[in-house]
């Protein structure tokens, strides 16, 4: 983050990214970068699971479908340990039985696949309770 963001805004929430599309999940973490945020970035749910950072998220950004496990799972894990982090869906396989178990599991969010970035931007300041960074 430059210094002008940190005087202007602070320090941003660390996103945990779990992505296993390599070129989605660099992408999707350039442009949380871009926009302030520390990103940790996972191609696995064991990666991000194994990881000591994962209680000092600010919100967790996760696919759906992964290919071993599903974004659901992870959330739920992670609930199951005592984390209470913002979680964010990503799905491209959208519908009411995948959005009512992404609620019921805790996901404050669900965005269907294509969204565009100020759609993401503006449910990460939901979750984070701060505000977005412009452009």
């Amino acid at each position: 983050m430059s210094d002008y963001m940190k005087d202007v805004y602070g320090k941003r929430p660390l996103i945990l990214l779990i992505e296993d599309d390599n070129a989605v999940r660099r992408s999707l973490q350039l442009l949380l970068q871009g926009r302030g945020f520390d990103v940790k970035a996972y191609a696995d749910a064991a990666a991000l699971l194994a990881d000591p950072d994962a209680g000092r998220a600010g919100c967790l950004l996760a696919d759906y479908r992964l290919s071993i496990s599903d974004g659901i799972s992870v959330l739920e894990t992670l609930r199951a340990r005592g984390h209470e982090t913002p979680a964010i869906l990503m799905t491209a396989f959208g519908s009411d039985e995948v959005a009512g178990r992404a609620r019921s599991a805790g996901f404050v969010e669900v965005l269907e696949k294509p969204f565009r970035d100020h759609v993401l931007m503006a449910a990460l300041s939901r979750a984070t309770a701060q505000p977005p960074v412009p452009l």
